[in-house]
């Protein structure tokens, strides 16, 4: 656990809740309801050092630095009903609605916010669940995603004299539009651990694909097998990220908590528990420790099962944070149970964890040639780590 307790920047504003595309869509609000409510009910709102931030809709002005500004007009006018499938507005997915820009505009303003709080050294750590955007393009929205509030935040980053960041995306689906975004920049190096896009959209994210001409080896991809489970998952961001973390010497750590590799996700097909993805947390932040003086800027993501995993997920990642111990054998708040049970005689979990023993044996410890995903992270060793000097044997 992140020892001692860290000030952190919680940036949240119940208008985050105007980003809904509709009844029986998977991005539902009533995710980050639930988590907002489950992080009030264990008290963590009142833990040391922890500041909740308001939020602003970004503007166009900060929005373009990372959107075609024909893209957010079109936006705009998506709030009027106009649909653009060509740019990803009115689909399945992406579903049009009254102020649609605006409330993709106020996520964007929150991550930012964060990035703000973060690099200002006013927080050593900051988190935005409402965030990671993942997949939106520059031109396109995509996967949910209207605006990338992430690609956001880093640009923002590097506009402000930051001049190395490390991002890192532990959600199911690739980070595609973060990737994209940075592609061709040495100062971004964007690390993705997902399941692979053989089985899974968007359909990218392989261990070949390492940059452009001008930053080969600064896009990195970890794609897994399907059903993946807490252990070799655990081994794969430690066995990528933990190198690359040390020689790159990121200024700020930018990580995205999308909680679909959850097994109950009705989404994906990872294999993951409630103790895996609070221990994903605990490493990246370790990382920040060790290697980004401490600045971390965490935001939240996918995550379609929304009562038992998405609000246990974030309330570990913001209780991570603040270094604020919440072991997952911690009762679920009987208030927070009571909320859950009255949404229509549901059934809320009884307990922050799901029992399960995440002890993981590291990569140094040896290789199994055996293993699928062995095999895939020393794909990805290979494609990436000489270009940052890194033996993919070794290292």
């Amino acid at each position: 656990m992140l020892t001692p307790p860290a000030s952190v920047a919680l940036a949240w504003s119940s208008e985050l809740l105007g980003y809904d595309f509709g009844v029986g869509h998977p991005m539902a609000p009533a995710r980050l309801r639930l988590t907002i409510d489950l992080i009030r009910a264990l008290g963590l709102l009142d833990a040391p050092g922890l500041r909740m931030v308001e939020t602003t809709e970004a503007s166009d002005e900060l929005l373009a630095t990372v959107h075609d500004r024909d893209f957010i007009a079109a936006v705009r006018a998506g709030g009027d009903g106009l649909r653009d499938p060509v740019r990803g507005l009115g689909t399945t997915d992406n579903p049009v609605f009254p102020r649609v820009h605006e409330a993709s505009a106020r996520i964007v303003g929150a991550t930012v916010a964060g990035a703000e709080e973060v690099w200002s050294g006013r927080s050593r750590h900051a988190v935005s669940l409402a965030g990671g955007m993942h997949h939106a393009m520059a031109a396109a929205a995509s996967g949910f995603c209207i605006y990338n509030d992430v690609a956001a935040a880093i640009q923002w980053l590097l506009e402000h004299g930051c001049e190395r960041v490390l991002y890192v995306d532990v959600d199911a689906h690739h980070g595609d539009g973060v990737e994209r975004a940075f592609w061709d920049d040495p100062r971004v190096v964007t690390v993705s651990v997902h399941q692979s896009g053989e089985s899974l959209f968007p359909g990218t994210g392989f261990a070949q694909d390492v940059g452009g001409p001008n930053a080969r080896g600064c896009a990195v991809n970890v794609p897994l097998p399907a059903h993946t489970s807490d252990i070799p998952w655990l081994r794969a961001i430690e066995a990528v990220v933990a190198p690359l973390a040390e020689e790159f010497a990121p200024q700020v750590i930018v990580s995205q908590h999308g909680c679909d590799t959850h097994r109950r996700d009705p989404l994906t097909t990872m294999d993951i528990s409630m103790d895996g993805l609070r221990a994903a947390a605990v490493l990246i932040g370790e990382l920040a420790e060790r290697h980004s003086g401490g600045r971390w800027l965490a935001t939240g993501g996918g995550g379609y099962d929304i009562l038992s995993t998405v609000p246990r997920a974030w309330a570990h990642l913001v209780a991570v944070s603040a270094g604020v111990d919440l072991p997952g054998s911690t009762p679920v708040p009987a208030s927070w149970r009571e909320e859950v049970a009255a949404l229509g005689d549901l059934e809320a979990p009884q307990t922050m964890g799901d029992g399960v023993d995440v002890t993981f044996r590291t990569w140094v410890e040896g290789f199994d040639p055996d293993d699928p995903v062995d095999r895939a992270i020393m794909a990805t060793r290979r494609s990436v780590f000489p270009w940052h000097g890194l033996d993919p044997l070794t290292a």
